[in-house]
């Protein structure tokens, strides 16, 4: 394998999994191959102090908070229509985000600071979301229990 093969299959990796980074880059995307209307990596875990950085890869994507989600007393995130944006994480918290437009195609998110878990009442504010979305947060809290 070369040298620039090995750094593709190594960036899609660390793409495809949770990690523990300073700052890390979450995608706007219109696809990932497999699924429409994404963020990549739709589910990261950082630790309290860390930075997620909104990365417009395709334009015409914004990322806000799911009412409901974070810690009681944190950041709303709110980054415009196809603007790059690097927020930090103090408080942890489970965070949601949404593209507005998209939200009803499950463009949806979820940033794990720290060592916490999905609460009843997050679950309930996920509930409000539409179908798709609800599906795929709900596919993602699975995810974040296993990891």
């Amino acid at each position: 394998m070369t040298l620039s093969r090995l750094a593709v299959v190594a960036a899609i990796a660390l793409a495809a999994f949770p990690s523990f980074a300073g700052e890390l880059r979450m995608e706007m995307r219109n696809n990932n191959g497999t699924e429409r209307f994404v963020y990549v990596p739709d589910f990261v875990r950082i630790k309290p102090g860390d930075t997620v950085v909104f990365d417009p890869v395709d334009k015409g994507h914004n990322a806000v908070s799911i009412d409901g989600m974070g810690a009681s007393d944190s950041i709303r995130i709110n980054v415009g229509f196809s603007k790059k944006a690097a927020i930090t994480f103090d408080k942890p918290g489970i965070y949601g985000v949404k593209c507005t437009p998209h939200v009803g195609l499950g463009m949806v998110g979820v940033i794990v600071v720290g060592d916490v878990t999905v609460s009843d009442s997050m679950r309930k504010s996920v509930s409000k979301l539409p179908l798709k979305a609800r599906h795929r947060i709900e596919k993602i809290f699975d995810q974040s229990r296993q990891s």
